[in-house]
């Protein structure tokens, strides 16, 4: 198969249908405002879905969720597993634009931690499950763009095939839900901004101290994440605050930014399927309104996965590693949410920034200023291990091209500390390649931060190994 269309207006939900009633093993490949999404489908059911916006920063958002359920999700193996898999943004754009449909490197991911017993194989099909419904919900925003059909080419075994019918009802009406924020929130990566002299009673917002410890410049799917909380739930929580300008919402920061806008109400609209058994020329979309409402947590049970195929020539985690997964207890359960009577009053958290250059120490001192951090900057990387010892930081960030000793050395030297073998480290550096991650992760590395980078970014890594 292959098919290729270039549309003034793009009609997701009917594109999809269409493929659902095809047989053959394809990949819809749709690119709209310089975002990429590849939906990967085999007798008319989804396998995988992802975009080109930081695939592993989703799929790390939901991983954390899975965590809180998965004693043997570590936040160590996640780092492991970006620090394997995932490529820098120019090999991520090759990859898009290769002629061939090859695997994504986050599947690989997926499976690479079922194989290696982090994960078992129902428990990786929720997670599928998950990341797809989030790929899909941004798909079906899409008013303009290309679309080409081509071969299926990746050969790793599939962990589960989704229904797209199941898919579509869901995510249209968490899309539905979005749309009662319009104007006020157009999408879920806009940046939530608590003004100073603004003051919110307790009982109103039950997890105020850890919504305003956090919101430093975080967007709402990334504060979701760390509440370990659903992002709808999250936007309904400030909505009331939005609207009263007690809180502001920044535009997303790239490149999140280029990803579509939450249409306005009645925009989006459910299309009965056609009965066509292939793919037409001009994709009918006949429009029929369904009032549905759902809950802020929708169920998922095992039975909206259309099937799980046991993955060949891996053995299955013993089950007493792991909670059976009936999977609405599984994942976001109320009763193991984080909530504020769980957490303590914030600490303040001491960073230690080696680097030869003192503009980069001057960047991230003011990056992290008016944070609960403090920050001891050391610009000679001969007395690092001194001053290092001195201070026991909570984090290190570590520059690894310096004069006179490199950060792969100097990080072995920290860990050859015992009061350091569990101290994040990470490499600040403008080395972007595959070699230089696995290096990395072998010295001991807790995470990787490439230069040039944002003050969102460096926090985000901050607080994912700080949490």
């Amino acid at each position: 198969m292959n098919n290729s269309g270039v549309f003034t207006k793009l009609r997701p939900i009917s594109l999809l249908r269409q493929l659902s009633n095809c047989s053959d093993s394809t990949c819809l490949q749709a690119l709209s405002n310089s975002v990429a999404w590849s939906i990967y489908l085999e007798q008319g059911k989804i396998t995988y879905a992802t975009h080109s916006v930081e695939p592993f920063d989703r799929l790390e958002r939901h991983l954390r969720r899975l965590s809180h359920q998965i004693p043997l999700l570590t936040n160590e193996v996640r780092v492991q597993l970006r620090l394997i898999f995932e490529l820098d943004s120019h090999s991520q754009l090759i990859g898009h634009n290769s002629e061939s449909t090859s695997q994504p490197p986050e599947y690989q991911a997926i499976y690479w931690l079922v194989s290696q017993e982090h994960l078992h194989s129902t428990q990786a099909a929720v997670l599928i499950q998950e990341l797809v419904k989030e790929v899909i919900e941004s798909f079906l925003l899409i008013k303009e763009g290309t679309y080409e059909l081509t071969e299926a080419l990746y050969k790793m075994p599939k962990i589960c095939r989704l229904d797209v019918e199941k898919l579509l009802e869901r995510c249209q009406a968490r899309l539905e839900n979005w749309q009662s924020f319009v104007p006020q929130i157009s999408s879920p990566y806009q940046r939530p901004h608590m003004l100073a002299d603004s003051k919110f009673p307790e009982k109103d917002l039950p997890n105020l101290h850890q919504i305003t410890n956090w919101m430093k410049g975080f967007s709402l799917c990334h504060l979701a994440a760390i509440l370990n909380q659903d992002e709808i739930q999250l936007a309904r929580q400030l909505y009331p605050y939005i609207v009263n300008g007690e809180i502001i919402l920044h535009e997303p920061d790239p490149p999140f930014d280029r990803l579509p806008k939450i249409l306005e109400e009645g925009c989006l609209r459910r299309s009965t399927p056609t009965l066509f058994p292939k793919l037409i020329t001009e994709l009918v979309n006949t429009k029929q309104e369904v009032n549905t409402t759902i809950n802020t947590f929708p169920n998922l049970h095992e039975e909206n996965i259309a099937s799980v195929e046991r993955l060949p020539q891996i053995s299955t985690p013993a089950k007493e590693k792991f909670q059976e997964p009936t999977i609405s207890n599984n994942i976001n359960s109320p009763a193991q949410r984080v909530t504020a009577a769980t957490i303590s009053a914030p600490k303040v958290h001491k960073i230690v920034s080696v680097d030869d250059s003192p503009t980069i120490l001057k960047e991230i001192s003011h990056f992290l200023e008016n944070e609960n951090f403090s920050v001891v900057t050391i610009n000679d990387p001969v007395k690092a291990v001194l001053s290092i010892i001195r201070h026991k930081p909570d984090l290190i960030l570590l520059d690894l091209n310096m004069l006179g000793i490199d950060g792969y050395e100097l990080c072995k030297i920290i860990r050859n500390n015992s009061i350091f073998k569990r101290t994040p480290i990470i490499f600040v550096t403008g080395n972007k390649g595959i070699i230089d991650k696995v290096k990395a992760r072998l010295v001991g590395a807790s995470g990787y931060l490439t230069k040039p980078f944002t003050r969102a970014e460096l926090l985000k890594i901050i607080f994912s190994h700080l949490t």
